[in-house]
């Protein structure tokens, strides 16, 4: 098993930034990348960011050049944050962790509740 802890989240005014960051505990060994998805009322959940054990990474098109996700790695724990600037009110969203594990089913986080005023 694997677990996400999410923080970060709040209440920011448009152009502002916010860090999330998800933190990654027991079976890490086995998890494949981890990412963050949104999701914001009435709309599916979508992609934001992925980043792979490789360190190869993945935006969606809205986010680029203003998200940025890294990773930290120890021996008991990842981390996984990501780094908005320059929030737009179409980024208000649930943002939940998530990690991709190399055989069984994925691994969410609680989710954390980001809002951008305007």
């Amino acid at each position: 098993q694997v677990q996400l802890v999410e923080s970060g989240g709040g209440l920011v005014q448009a152009g502002e930034s916010l860090r999330l960051s998800c933190a990654a505990s027991g079976r890490i060994f086995s998890i494949n990348a981890m990412g963050w998805y949104r999701q914001a009322p009435g709309k599916q959940r979508e992609l934001v960011a992925a980043i792979a054990s490789s360190g190869s990474t993945n935006y969606a098109d809205s986010v680029k050049g203003r998200f940025t996700i890294s990773i930290s790695r120890d021996n008991a724990k990842n981390t996984v944050y990501l780094q908005m600037n320059s929030l737009k009110p179409e980024d208000t969203a649930v943002y939940y962790c998530h990690a991709d594990p190399r055989w069984g089913s994925d691994y969410w986080g609680q989710g954390t509740q980001v809002t951008v005023s305007s």
